[in-house]
């Protein structure tokens, strides 16, 4: 690479990284009028960050598991609440008797019968009905808890990818300086005006970029393979990414990040639907006291040959009963015994409340320190890279009028390359607090809306 055209490059790169935060927010302001299908075949993807996003949540088992787990919860409520809707039964008893005629439940023998049942009032079973519906809006808020760990799984992918190519294209070019030093030492060796050491010195430095690239290859086909499966592409479709950042949402004051998160954090959300649902249990069980009320009604058709006629007065093969059935608890152990079990579940999920609070706001805290510690790394990985190159621009320019050889410029490009690729680094380390960050406070989801 030449010195001033590596220059420009990076000097452009760098520009975008810095300005990446304003256009990517401004790209999101746009809507798509239709989401574009799934590229197949052997071609180029150009793929952005929030498309890589939408991909794989289209595509997530974990999204789909979470959504069958919330359909049961709400299939599981409605068994209690069905029974306070009209319930029609159908059914036989007849059968040889012998005496009076009974059956095991109590009912006589029918050849046909038809019950309906319909509860009015029962305070206990409201109360479990209202506590298993709570539940399962609490698990259809673990649904966005799936959705953010496959957006922060898809970013973090994306992003390392990104670090991964640019490093690589680096190490590429280091390579190319480790192998002119490597020559020019060799050939002073030969001319006795530079120590064996030397050469080995320098073949060391070549061996270790060819080792830099063999690993950073390595992680290079392991992320893209990871990315296939995420956004459900194509294992044999070529992914081009570009650098970006992370939209600004997470450069707020930590004050006002907390009270995000305890607004929208998901395991604060499920703690608190679990405190509402405790207490709709107790409630309904403190008024286990009051009577319950149910609608009944019973068509039963008797047949003779069960010696009705030998034990009742009259016959009538067709009965219908219909009214209201009320109970009212005397005395009963049960409803205080329930009572005290519904008040410390509640007790319990307060305190689990209360912890998970203050858990979240320290989280917040502490992870609001570390993204100000990655941007501090970042800004001195930053100027060590611009000090580098400004270095290297001084040695070409020595260079150029002959007060310096080939060999101490191509040491400069490596010692620019290793300040680039730290950058590189930093830059990504800031990222991942970032996301870290945003899913911390629940914003994840309203980044990418």
């Amino acid at each position: 690479m030449t010195g001033t055209g590596g220059t420009s490059w990076k000097a452009k790169y760098l520009s975008n990284c810095i300005g990446a935060a304003l256009l990517f927010t401004a790209a999101f302001a746009a809507r798509a009028q239709e989401t574009p299908p799934i590229p197949t075949g052997t071609s180029a993807v150009s793929l952005t960050l929030k498309r890589a996003i939408e991909l794989a949540l289209q595509n997530s088992s974990d999204i789909q598991i979470a959504k069958l787990q919330a359909s049961l919860a709400d299939r599981s409520a409605m068994i209690t609440r069905a029974q306070f809707l009209p319930n029609l039964y159908a059914g036989s008893g007849a059968g040889y008797t012998l005496g009076i005629p009974e059956t095991p439940g109590g009912r006589a023998p029918a050849l046909f019968s038809v019950t309906y049942t319909e509860e009015v009032f029962n305070k206990p079973l409201s109360g479990q009905a209202k506590e298993q519906q709570e539940q399962a809006k609490s698990q259809r808020i673990l649904l966005d808890d799936a959705r953010n760990g496959v957006i922060v799984r898809t970013a973090s992918t994306y992003l390392e990818l990104s670090m991964v190519r640019h490093s690589l294209e680096l190490l590429r070019k280091e390579e190319e300086s480790a192998d002119k030093i490597l020559s020019v030492t060799q050939q002073r060796e030969k001319e006795n005006f530079e120590l064996p050491v030397s050469v080995t010195r320098d073949q060391l430095t070549k061996a270790r970029v060819v080792q830099r690239i063999l690993q950073l290859e390595g992680r290079q086909d392991e992320l893209e393979v990871t990315l296939h499966a995420q956004t459900g592409l194509a294992e044999n479709t070529q992914i081009e990414i570009t650098p970006e950042d992370l939209p600004g949402i997470a450069e707020q004051e930590g004050a006002n990040l907390v009270a995000m998160a305890l607004q929208d954090n998901v395991a604060l959300r499920v703690a608190q639907s679990d405190v509402r649902a405790r207490e709709f249990r107790l409630a309904g069980e403190k008024r286990g006291y009051y009577p319950t009320l149910q609608l009944v009604a019973i068509y039963s058709r008797l047949a003779n040959f069960n010696n009705y006629s030998q034990f009742f007065k009259t016959f009538q093969p067709d009965n219908f009963n219909a009214g209201v059935q009320i109970q009212l608890p005397l005395f009963s152990a049960q409803t205080r015994a329930n009572i005290a079990l519904a008040q410390v579940n509640l007790d319990v999920a307060k305190a689990q409340l209360a912890s998970k609070k203050s858990e979240i706001s320290a989280a917040v805290r502490v992870k609001t320190r570390r993204l100000r510690e990655r941007d501090a790394a970042k800004e001195v990985a930053r100027l060590e890279l611009q000090l580098t190159q400004q270095n290297l621009a001084v040695l070409q320019s020595q260079f150029a009028e002959g007060k310096i050889n080939v060999r101490e410029v191509e040491r400069a490009r490596l010692e620019e390359n290793d300040k680039w690729m730290a950058y590189l680094d930093a830059n990504f380390q800031r990222q991942q607090a970032q996301l870290d960050l945003l899913q911390t406070a629940g914003q994840l989801d309203k980044v990418w809306q």
